[in-house]
């Protein structure tokens, strides 16, 4: 089953714009007041500029500890700047505060045709609101659910409803040309296993043994992987990954290059297959799993009978859960799905990009955010547009840590030293486990905002935008490190 590797009834919409405007109430107007950025930064993060030439004009800084009335470090606050993922920030604090943190997705399914010893004599229906967390084990669990109700065997096709999104097509590749990167998956109303596969790889006598996990039909490996007995260093793994269809409708996924033998296991995550196509093979290979059979083939559609009960409800995973694989692993196409839903709900079905866009803005406003030259076209941050200031993730930061679902957010950012994004910084010594945060990463972006908890035990918030060619890189990572270490000692 796959693992994540990167990554009940909608609550009624209680506006929690009350609890903001009471907060901004009590604190000092100074507070968001303009504040002129200080000249001098300190030497360690004045240093590590220099050292890479960073301008000091393409960076954003913003530094408070929690419950005091000025922040001790301000840097170009008001600059838009490109978040990268640090975007997922706004859309999971709109989500948390509207939807709630116990919200879930519905994945129902239809018949139209009667069901008699086991054998429905018809169409199965499934009907998709945009789960964002429908991994294999949950579709397995569903099937299995399914097949409780009485279900063996279908004769009649698999119909996906696919009418809760109302999105334009998207070319995967347009933003990067890597169309098979997962990070490039786009929006689906019914994306099952974030429509990824995992190869399995590892050096077998003469040849590089290759497996797909989970297996699918109509799905084949064409596996032209050279193995050599060079060192295994950086640069020495040279696979190249394509996919190529042939006449007869089989796709082929194209392994080429060499391999060094003394790399041993390797694992590669990519998509292959169009969303439907992949959701079908999917149900398919786990329906036999469960030992039941579908005689037809699949076609999208529409159910027509809104007012019918379905056979089953499948709910997903709760908000807070999702937003932890969100934040901590930076998965791409969750925080869309999780917006869309945002927008659905607030302004109506179907989603659509219009509405996630317009809802995150709007909940962010109505709790004191301001919004002001702030765009989010891209809830992900996998966006060129993207533009929010230190100050306004500031704030954001304020509310969120003084806001009712506080342990769920501040929970949701990857732990230094101990998980997701940031796992490998500050693995040893004193900073390890003292920080939350949440990293971004684009060309010519880097970016970190969070919590941290500092040497003298202060709750602090802290804010870095960069925006300057090849930051995305080491030298983009110093310069956050250089600021959360400051932080930290301060």
């Amino acid at each position: 089953m796959f693992s994540l590797l990167f990554w009940r009834e909608t609550l009624t919409h209680i506006r929690r714009s009350t609890v903001p405007v009471m907060l901004l109430a009590v604190l000092s107007p100074s507070l968001w007041a303009q504040a002129a950025p200080i000249q001098t930064l300190p030497a360690p993060i004045a240093q590590a500029m220099q050292r890479h030439n960073i301008p000091a004009s393409t960076v954003g800084i913003w530094v408070q500890e929690i419950g005091a009335n000025a922040p001790i470090l301000v840097h170009n606050p008001d600059t838009p700047l490109n978040p990268a993922s640090v975007s997922k920030l706004p859309a999971s604090f709109a989500a948390l505060a509207e939807l709630g943190p116990n919200y879930t997705w519905k994945t129902e399914f239809y018949t139209n045709a009667p069901i008699r010893n086991g054998v429905l004599q018809g169409d199965l229906w499934i009907k998709g609101h945009g789960d964002p967390f429908l991994v294999a084990d949950e579709v397995w669990k569903m099937l299995g659910a399914l097949q409780r109700r009485g279900i063996r065997r279908i004769e009649g096709d698999l119909v996906f409803d696919l009418s809760y999104y109302n999105l334009p097509y998207e070319n995967p590749g347009a933003f990067d040309n890597q169309p098979y990167r997962a990070y490039n998956q786009t929006p689906h109303a019914l994306l099952t296993n974030f429509n990824t596969i995992t190869l399995e790889m590892e050096p077998e006598g003469t040849q590089l043994r290759v497996v797909t996990d989970p297996p699918l039909d109509g799905l084949r490996i064409d596996n032209r992987v050279q193995l050599t007995d060079s060192k295994c260093e950086s640069g020495q793994n040279t696979i190249s990954y394509n996919v190529v269809e042939s006449v007869s409708g089989v796709r082929h996924i194209v392994l080429e290059g060499r391999y060094p033998r003394s790399c041993g296991r390797y694992r590669l995550v990519r998509t292959a297959l169009a969303p439907e196509a992949y959701t079908n093979a999917l149900i398919r290979a786990l329906w036999k799993q469960w030992g039941g059979e579908i005689q037809g083939g699949w076609r999208t559609g529409t159910w027509s009978n809104p007012r019918s009960r379905p056979l089953l409800v499948h709910e997903s995973r709760t908000l807070a859960e999702v937003i932890r694989m969100v934040n901590k692993f930076s998965n791409n196409v969750m925080t869309r799905q999780m917006a869309l839903a945002l927008g659905a709900e607030m302004y109506g079905a179907p989603a659509t990009c219009d509405k996630a866009s317009r809802a995150v803005l709007k909940v962010l406003n109505d709790h004191g955010i301001d919004t002001q030259g702030m765009v989010m076209d891209n809830a992900s941050g996998l966006s060129r547009n993207n533009r929010i200031s230190a100050r306004q993730l500031a704030q954001l930061l304020w509310i969120a840590r003084e806001h009712t679902f506080m342990p769920e957010f501040v929970s949701s950012l990857a732990l230094v030293g101990q998980d997701g994004t940031v796992r490998r910084r500050f693995q040893s010594g004193p900073k390890n486990g003292r920080m939350h945060l949440k990293t971004g990463t684009l060309n010519g972006v880097s970016a970190v905002a969070g919590y941290v908890r500092s040497n003298s035990d202060k709750n602090m918030l802290v804010v870095v935008l960069i925006n300057h060619r090849e930051v995305q890189w080491g030298s983009g990572r110093e310069l956050q490190n250089a600021v959360l270490a400051w932080v930290f000692n301060h």
